[in-house]
C-alpha cells in the first residue's frame, strides 16, 4: 500500500523539472495526478521551458505507474483556466486531496532599480500571484468535498534569505511564505494543512543553464557547468552543487501524507544546509 492510496493531487508546472518529479513521486505512492502546465516558452525566461508534449509525457509516465492522470494545458496567470482545471480533475477523479503549487520561473535580475518593469511584474505574477490563483481555485473544491487535505507551496531558500541581483525572484518567494502562513491560519480548523518547501539550487534547467553559469563565472565568456560547480557547491554545507528533484519531491510526499499530519504553517528547507551557512 502506498502512502497516498486513493488520493488525488493537483500539481502546477507538471511538464518537467520539479513538477514532473512531484507527479511521479506522489503517483508512486498511490495518488492520481492532475497535471497543469502552460507548455510555452516565455520570452524573458533564459532557459528551455518544457512544451505541451512534455506535459502529456509526464501524465503517460504517471499512468505507467498504474495511476490515473489528467493533463491540462493552461496558463496559471488566468484564474478561470485554473478553476476549469480543478473542475475537470474533480469531475474525472471525484476528489481533491493534495495541491502542489509548484509552477514558477526564473529570469535575469540585476539591481532592483534596474530590473525592467515588465520583467518584475511577470515574476511577481507567475511566482506569487498565480500561487494565490491556484489556491483560490482549489480551496473551495477541497472544502466542498470535505476530505481535508494538504497544500504545499514550492518556495526557495530565496524566500527566507535575500540574494542581491535577484530581487524580483526573492520578493516573489518571500511573498509565497507569507501566503502559506496566512492560509495555514485560515484553513487549519477546516482540516487543510498548508506548508512550504524551500529548496536550494536544484538540478533542473532553471538552474543548469548558460545564463546562470555566467552569474557564477562572469570572468569567462562561455562558462559551462564545470566552471560554475565550485560556486554552487560553496552555497551549501553538504558538499553538493545541487540537490536532485527527487530530494524535493520526497519532502512534498511527506507533507502530503499522514506522516506530517500535525504539521501546518511550516517551512521545510531541502537546502543541503544552505540556510544554516
Amino acid at each position: 500500500m502506498g502512502q497516498l492510496d486513493g488520493q488525488v493531487a493537483f500539481i502546477t508546472g507538471a511538464a518537467g523539472g520539479l513538477g514532473r518529479a512531484h507527479a511521479l513521486r506522489l503517483a508512486e505512492e498511490g495518488a492520481d495526478i492532475i497535471g497543469l502546465d502552460i507548455g510555452l516558452q516565455l520570452e524573458d525566461v533564459p532557459y528551455e521551458m518544457p512544451q505541451v508534449d512534455r506535459l502529456h509525457e509526464t501524465i503517460a509516465m504517471v499512468e505507467g505507474l498504474g495511476r490515473r492522470g489528467l493533463s491540462v494545458v493552461a496558463d496559471i496567470r488566468n484564474t478561470a483556466s485554473i478553476e476549469a482545471a480543478v473542475k475537470r480533475g474533480v469531475e474525472a477523479f471525484g476528489r481533491l486531496d493534495v495541491v502542489v503549487a509548484n509552477a514558477g520561473i526564473w529570469s535575469l535580475g540585476g539591481d532592483l532599480w534596474e530590473i525592467p518593469e515588465d520583467r518584475f511584474i511577470e515574476m511577481i505574477d507567475i511566482n506569487l500571484t498565480s500561487q494565490w490563483r491556484t489556491v483560490k481555485a482549489a480551496v473551495p473544491a477541497m472544502l466542498e468535498l470535505g476530505n481535508g487535505g494538504s497544500i504545499i507551496f514550492i518556495a526557495s531558500t530565496n524566500g527566507i534569505r535575500a540574494v542581491p541581483g535577484n530581487g524580483h525572484y526573492t520578493a516573489a518567494k518571500h511573498g509565497v511564505i507569507g501566503l502559506m502562513k496566512t492560509l495555514a491560519q485560515e484553513l487549519g480548523e477546516r482540516g487543510i494543512r498548508v506548508n512550504a518547501v524551500c529548496p536550494t539550487g536544484v538540478n533542473t534547467k532553471m538552474l543548469i543553464n548558460d545564463e546562470m553559469f555566467k552569474l557564477f563565472r562572469p570572468d569567462l565568456e562561455s562558462p559551462e557547468f564545470s566552471d560554475a560547480e565550485a560556486g554552487l557547491r560553496g552555497l551549501n554545507l553538504i558538499p553538493v552543487s545541487t540537490v536532485e528533484p527527487v530530494d524535493v519531491s520526497n519532502a512534498v510526499l511527506w507533507l502530503a501524507s499522514d506522516q506530517s499530519r500535525m504539521l501546518t504553517g511550516s517551512v521545510i528547507p531541502v537546502d543541503a544546509g544552505n540556510l544554516a551557512k
